[in-house]
């Protein structure tokens, strides 16, 4: 017999540096300088632009809502909040902000994975997963990719029962970006209760306000009214059959069946009662892989059920699936190997060049197919929350 061990096997030690924290590091930092690089080179950083002029326009106090075409096309939808977060990147030559703005993002993710409560190696295959997806969002210059790091804090400091930052990145992702308000959900798992809720409630008008160091306060009450306008507005347009948004549940019904005017609320209503059944299961509140579900289940069920949800913006879901896949024990079952195949092939790569154009354009964007596998996923976590018993480990068999 060899006297080399098993762990020393070549594939190991490859395997081993792969997902070795410092090298999923560097592997993030370069995917967020090059796409942001690659897109200023190509002129097609838009999306920064608009980011940064949300910073300028508030201190012109003018409508942060509106179309400015000789600075950007398309109009902005993140909050008057935004104008503070992207002030040190909007100061500076758009060749080094747009790049600092993409870094900064990535580090909020990273920090984001890296505070699960799960081992080491399992928060390395969490961002190792997600990888593409990070790219895609990234390239788009999004702040998903920062709100995904976020709510994932947000979730890792209640577990550490350090309740007032956990309050901090919830409002912060929901004064930018109303999809932060979903770090609630985690509340009933705080163990601070009263904490919480006090230091929401200093919090949020404290942050809401803030922005009015850059204007002021009247300014600021009136960008809020624009802002809920401009969403409502916005929701208008997404539902449609040839938009770019609506990759999502109700979106996926509309555009197989061809009707636009097929309403979002009965799919929100059945949605928000399969989400909330988990929570009668009290006894399962101190189960971390329990708590680790309703993190995975909330961070799909924000995008799949939103009619604005986009290419980039499924980065939010694919980490829920990352996590529901990695926390389920080995040898893992054969569906859930088979759905989450299905996920990284058709969520994460189909805006890839893996897939034909042919196939991309005449099926999954019209179609809006990219949400399919979430979908079949979050019902899959939903049964699972509803019939494992997380006290004990999650049965590995049938």
């Amino acid at each position: 017999m060899s006297s080399t061990s098993i762990t020393d096997k070549p594939q190991n030690r490859i395997l081993a540096f792969i997902l070795d924290k410092r090298v999923v590091f560097g592997l993030y930092m370069l995917i967020a300088i090059v796409s942001a690089v690659k897109q200023y080179l190509h002129g097609s950083y838009n999306n920064y632009k608009i980011f940064k002029y949300v910073f300028w326009h508030s201190l012109e106090e003018v409508n942060l809502y509106l179309q400015y075409p000789a600075q950007y096309f398309d109009s902005n939808h993140y909050g008057p909040f935004f104008s503070l977060l992207i002030a040190p990147f909007a100061i500076l030559p758009d060749s080094i902000g747009a790049v600092l703005w993409n870094v900064c993002n990535a580090l909020i993710l990273y920090w984001g994975i890296y505070n699960l409560p799960i081992k080491l190696k399992q928060q390395s295959w969490v961002a190792i997963i997600c990888l593409h997806e990070v790219l895609t969002s990234l390239l788009s210059f999004q702040f998903n990719v920062g709100l995904t790091g976020l709510i994932l804090l947000s979730f890792s400091y209640i577990f550490r029962q350090q309740e007032v930052k956990a309050v901090v990145m919830i409002v912060v992702g929901f004064l930018v970006k109303l999809y932060g308000i979903v770090g609630l959900a985690f509340f009933f798992f705080s163990q601070k209760k009263t904490k919480f809720v006090i230091s929401g409630l200093v919090l949020l008008p404290l942050l809401a306000f803030l922005p009015a160091i850059l204007s002021d306060l009247g300014f600021v009450s009136t960008s809020y009214g624009d802002w809920r306008d401009s969403l409502v507005h916005k929701n208008s347009l997404n539902a449609s059959l040839v938009s770019m948004q609506d990759i999502s549940l109700m979106g996926m019904v509309r555009r197989i069946s061809g009707d636009a005017s097929i309403p979002n609320m009965p799919f929100l209503l059945g949605g928000l009662v399969l989400f909330a059944l988990p929570y009668l299961r009290v006894s399962q509140y101190k189960s971390k892989d329990f708590q680790l579900m309703l993190l995975s289940s909330v961070l799909i069920f924000t995008v799949i059920f939103s009619s604005g949800s986009e290419s980039p913006t499924y980065i939010i879901a694919m980490l829920g699936v990352a996590i529901w896949f990695i926390i389920q024990p080995d040898p893992k079952k054969w569906w859930i190997i088979a759905l989450f195949v299905f996920a990284v092939l058709l969520t994460s790569f189909s805006p890839s060049d893996l897939f034909p154009r042919f196939i991309r354009k005449t099926y999954i964007i019209p179609y809006s197919l990219k949400a399919l596998p979430c979908v079949l996923v979050w019902f899959a976590i939903v049964y699972q929350m509803l019939t494992v018993d997380f006290r004990k480990p999650i049965p590995a068999h049938d």
